[in-house]
């Protein structure tokens, strides 16, 4: 099992930028590809971007690329995901998860954050 935290969420203006976190512990953390998935009010959590164990590749929704970037620091035990040109449609809980294999399914990942809130205003 890895533990996962998150943070970093908050309110933040149309137009501007969060740097999401996730601070993993148990088992070694190198061995998982990370994931971000997100969840708006009353609809399905929907995946974002990815990350394979290396940080070789990377995967996005479409809707976040090019605005969004996945990067890990192994020595960190760290994920990150830097959110740049947000919109309202960006708002939801952002949730975190490791997975022994690169997907875009929340069901590929066993272990998972508890969320951080992330809130954009127009």
């Amino acid at each position: 099992q890895v533990q996962l935290v998150e943070s970093g969420g908050g309110l933040v203006q149309t137009g501007g930028s969060l740097r999401l976190s996730c601070a993993a512990s148990g088992r070694t953390f190198s061995n998982y590809a990370m994931g971000w998935f997100r969840q708006a009010p009353g609809k399905e959590r929907l995946f974002v971007a990815a990350i394979t164990w290396s940080a070789g590749s990377t995967y996005y929704a479409s809707s976040v690329k090019g605005r969004f970037t996945i990067s890990r620091d192994n020595r960190k035990n760290t994920v990150y995901l830097q959110m740049n040109s947000l919109s309202p449609e960006d708002t939801a809980v952002y949730y975190c998860a490791a997975g022994l294999r690169i997907s875009s399914t929340s069901g590929a990942y066993d272990n998972w954050g508890q969320g951080t809130q992330v809130t954009v205003s127009s």
